[in-house]
């Protein structure tokens, strides 16, 4: 997938991910972008995992499934954050 492909990607699974989840998280554009690729990897990392039972790095494609598992990946990584942070703090 292309750099675009990706951007636009990120944004959306981010966006969405991001409403979905309850409570309020901060961050601006570029922080629901990252968390959209990140969110991405997370998603396609565990599809990859469960469908095949290898363990290998991988990105959905830009299809309603691959944002639906970005999506999911997203809301993984929201919620990862939120643990780190917690701690941290």
């Amino acid at each position: 997938m292309n750099l675009i492909a990706w951007i636009v990607l990120g944004l959306i699974a981010g966006a969405i991910a991001k409403a979905i989840y309850p409570g309020t998280q901060g961050g601006g554009l570029l922080a629901t972008l990252v968390l959209g690729v990140v969110g991405a990897f997370i998603g396609g990392t565990l599809f990859t995992l469960l469908t095949t039972g290898t363990f290998a790095l991988a990105a959905p494609g830009f299809s309603i499934g691959g944002i639906v598992v970005a999506i999911l990946g997203a809301i993984v990584a929201i919620f990862l954050w939120g643990l780190i942070t917690r701690r941290a703090a």
